[in-house]
């Protein structure tokens, strides 16, 4: 018999990618979305699974809706990785940022505990939890928010920890650092500049808005994060794991990076507006993903220069490795 798995919010960059994956190793899968009726589910296409995730309209801030695809479904493996992504809209809305990370993943905690499914839950964390790091971060590594999105991803591991210890889940938390690929959305800083760049190289005349490119941040790839996703669910023990590559990069690298693969002088058409930066950031993020390796068999394996090269490949219209391997 296939394993059947359940992503909640499976239309987004992790989603689709999971969904590819998982429909790659011959699980039967389902996914949510807020209405699953008037979703287009665009990333589908793109990664090549239209028709092989049947979708189910559910919202993790409503229990009932939780509780019944988890009751109809029945999943093996349920992945959560819903709830408002950005950090930067975090302090334009923070109490529907709070609400659909700490109260959705309350919600699906508290519907397997009540409905006593034996499901494997993986939950996406994040770095952001961290703050600002000196030395690589790894799972002891103390939590220091700083802003209403990573407030609410902390609130959120804590609570997996909680129903994990308290009641016997199999719950556990992938804290993933920065994983970019052609499905982030353009209000994603990383798409925005690969976007931009690709339209100056072609002739536009526009300039690039950027806030604050000092920050540092450990970018890695995409399709092998899902990929660790997958392999923490298969582990016997539920644990959680820092999935990180270990470099850190400045987002003024990253620019230049990106420039440079479209054969253009950066200087020549970026914009400083410090209006663009927000109320706190972190300015230095890394990760030590060494547990992962020891205990899972995951390494990351792009470099960021890969990573660029892969996002300018398909926002030039080209083809891009949608799966790891």
């Amino acid at each position: 018999m296939a394993r059947t798995a359940l992503i909640f919010g499976v239309s987004g960059q992790d989603g689709a990618l999971l969904a590819r994956l998982l429909v790659g190793k011959g699980y039967q899968v389902h996914g949510t979305s807020r209405d699953a009726q008037l979703s287009r589910f665009d990333n589908f296409d793109r990664v090549g699974v239209r028709g092989q995730v049947r979708v189910h309209s559910a919202a993790t801030t409503d229990f009932r809706s939780v509780a019944q695809v988890l009751s109809e479904v029945q999943p093996d493996e349920t992945y959560l990785l819903a709830g408002q992504s950005s950090v930067g809209l975090s302090f334009g809305q923070p109490v529907e940022t709070l609400e659909s990370i700490a109260v959705g993943t309350l919600n699906v905690l508290e519907a397997i505990r009540f409905l006593k499914l034996k499901t494997r839950l993986y939950h996406a964390g994040s770095s952001e939890c961290y703050g600002d790091v000196g030395e690589a971060a790894n799972e002891q590594t103390a939590f220091r928010p700083r802003s209403p999105y990573a407030t609410a991803k902390a609130s959120a591991h804590w609570m997996v920890a909680n129903y994990r210890e308290a009641y016997g889940l199999h719950a556990c938390t992938g804290i993933l650092f920065n994983h970019e690929s052609p499905l982030r959305p353009a209000r994603f800083v990383t798409r925005k500049i690969v976007a931009a760049a690709v339209r100056i190289a072609a002739g536009s005349d526009e300039r690039l808005q950027l806030g604050n490119v000092d920050i540092s941040r450990d970018w890695g790839w995409a399709p092998e994060y899902v990929d660790a996703m997958w392999r923490m669910l298969q582990h016997d023990r539920a644990e959680d794991y820092v999935i990180a590559t270990g470099q850190a990069h400045s987002l003024q690298a990253f620019v230049e990076m990106v420039f440079s693969a479209v054969g253009v002088d950066w200087q020549t058409c970026v914009d400083f507006n410090p209006d663009l930066r927000r109320p706190s950031d972190i300015a230095h993020s890394v990760g030590d993903a060494s547990k992962a390796e020891r205990e899972l068999g995951w390494r990351a394996a792009s470099t960021l220069e890969q990573v660029v090269a892969r996002m300018v490949a398909a926002e030039q219209g080209k083809p891009w490795p949608v799966v790891v391997g």
